[in-house]
């Protein structure tokens, strides 16, 4: 009788721990698996106000779409609508507004994101240089006031096309924030 006792100690000795690495491999292949999925998620997924845009614009344009993920303002009591201004297979631009029928005038335009692909005739950047994220150097043009205030800008190149992203009377920080948001997928 010990020694069956014994011999059955033994067995459920080693199911258990065979079990528990076995679990533990698990465990830790599922935690990395969902946090893979939840990275992948979260990179490709632009600002929930693009929802509604993005498939007309990946039907109308060729170069690649970066959309931010971060919006300053979208947090707020306000809501904030995506609404296509162009989109070609070349370009794309893209007013952000405080109401769906905006149409860029100044009381419910909040900025403007663009891309065109580079070309020989593209003009130059210029603006103060900011880094941004991937080591790219991005151009700051900051906004000026008369009757109104005018977009605070942010442009650089990727993979051969310009990107823009706008704000009116915008802040640099913010600008550099929204570019990085859309740079890092």
């Amino acid at each position: 009788m010990i020694l069956s006792f014994r011999n059955i100690s033994v067995v459920c000795a080693v199911f258990l721990s065979v079990g528990v690495s076995s679990f533990h491999k698990s465990a830790i292949a599922t935690i990395n698996n969902q946090s893979q999925l939840i990275a992948q998620q979260s990179q490709t997924q632009p600002h929930p106000i693009f929802k509604s845009i993005l498939p007309k614009l990946k039907r109308k344009t060729q170069i690649k779409i970066l959309l931010p993920k971060f919006i300053p303002e979208s947090d707020g009591e306000n809501p904030i609508y995506a609404i296509i201004e162009a989109a070609t297979p070349k370009k794309y631009d893209i007013l952000l507004g405080f109401s769906p029928d905006c149409t860029g005038g100044t009381a419910c335009r909040l900025g403007v994101l663009s891309a065109e692909a580079v070309t020989r005739k593209t003009p130059r950047l210029t603006g103060k240089p900011v880094s941004l994220a991937k080591g790219i150097t991005g151009y700051f043009v900051d906004f000026s006031c008369g009757a109104n205030c005018s977009d605070a800008t942010l442009t650089w190149r990727q993979q051969g096309v310009q990107y823009v992203v706008g704000l009116k009377a915008g802040e640099r920080t913010s600008l550099v924030k929204m570019a990085n948001s859309a740079i890092n997928p």
